[in-house]
């Protein structure tokens, strides 16, 4: 038997997994105890999302169990042992805002998770293909200090500055900055990624993700801005802006694009390797730009407001390079451009709003 097992699995990109992997794989082991409701409360919560997954793959079967404890792990390890062929780990603390307020709680579930999952990775499949969400704050606040250049809509780099083509690459320093205490917890997990793929030679890959964004995003105030965003504009709710004039940049990654990213890694793994995930210069914008998206896809006039007080750690431009990854995979592009996204996520979100009324 194959078996795919998936954290996070009822998170945007861990269901996006799921469904993915359900035709390649005899079974796919989802593994989420919905702690995102606890960080982000009622808009949060991932339980639709679970309950959509066992209805519809037949394939798959869900263990609610907590990534910090290595005992409940271990039981699903054991159970499944080397038939376990890919570990996709998506489980995260994912809010640099949130993480400032229970540090332990996001270093264990984002830092000692991931140890753990790669622990009992090594211990009882350790030719598994190990999967890493990471993200772009790793860099902490080095592409704040590019030289950017401000325009009508959005913060740009200069065109002089080499960053300027195709976006950020893995060669940015990870130190001398500030990162934000949910950045330091992920710059701890991907180091440890990359160490267990050069230490012990396991075949393990980090994706340093911009904006993963698509229509099964559980978007809150604090964490899936496209999702949030977009649901805002449907029912009216205040938006606030923070900082840096709403022109900030992200560049935002459909889910299943970022998925089939990770499948190309599964069949012909690098270990310890890095790529920064992203939409590129493919699929960017600035919240400006984004607020005008969703007011042209929803036909509402957004109701936001701006605050002069940005997030800390914040990107003001951030849009990263895909080049390293599309030279070592280069049937691999993108599927689904900024307005398909957005139109999807908007479709799905009216749909989930008109089962909860």
């Amino acid at each position: 038997m194959e078996i795919a097992l998936v954290t996070g699995s009822a998170g945007l990109i861990g269901s996006e997994a799921v469904a993915f992997f359900a035709d390649k794989f005899d079974l796919v082991v989802g593994i989420d105890n919905n702690m995102r409701q606890y960080f982000f409360g009622a808009d949060g919560s991932t339980e639709w999302n679970r309950n959509r997954l066992s209805e519809t793959y037949s394939n798959y079967a869900h263990r609610a169990a907590d990534i910090r404890e290595v005992s409940q792990l271990e039981t699903i390890f054991k159970e499944f042992g080397t038939d376990i062929k890919l570990v996709l780990h998506t489980a995260a603390q994912p809010s640099h805002d949130w993480a400032a307020r229970e540090p332990f709680t996001d270093f264990g579930v984002n830092a000692v998770g991931t140890l753990n999952m790669l622990e009992m990775t090594r211990l009882h499949c350790p030719e598994a293909v190990f999967v890493f969400t990471s993200t772009n704050k790793v860099y902490g606040d080095n592409p704040n200090f590019l030289p950017l250049v401000e325009t009508e809509t959005r913060w740009e780099i200069d065109q002089n500055h080499p960053y300027f083509e195709n976006g950020i690459d893995e060669h940015m320093s990870l130190d001398h900055t500030k990162h934000s205490v949910f950045g330091a917890s992920k710059v701890a997990a991907d180091i440890m990624v990359q160490e267990y793929g050069r230490y012990f030679g396991m075949n393990t890959g980090v994706f340093r993700g911009g904006c993963l964004t698509g229509p099964n995003h559980s978007g809150a105030q604090l964490h899936g801005f496209l999702s949030y965003l977009m649901k805002c504009a449907i029912t009216g709710n205040q938006y606030t802006i923070f900082g840096y004039k709403g022109k900030q940049v992200r560049d935002n990654i459909h889910s299943w694009d970022l998925v089939n990213m990770f499948w190309h890694f599964y069949q012909n793994p690098r270990p310890g390797e890095v790529y920064n995930a992203g939409g590129g210069r493919y699929a960017n914008c600035s919240m400006l730009e984004a607020i005008a998206l969703c007011e042209e896809i929803s036909g509402n006039k957004m109701n936001y407001q701006y605050s002069e007080t940005n997030r800390s750690g914040d990107h003001i431009w951030y849009i990263s390079d895909l080049t390293k990854f599309k030279q070592h995979y280069p049937d691999w592009n993108w599927t689904y451009d900024l307005k398909e996204t957005m139109t999807q996520i908007h479709d799905s979100m009216v749909a989930r709003l008109a089962v909860v009324k």
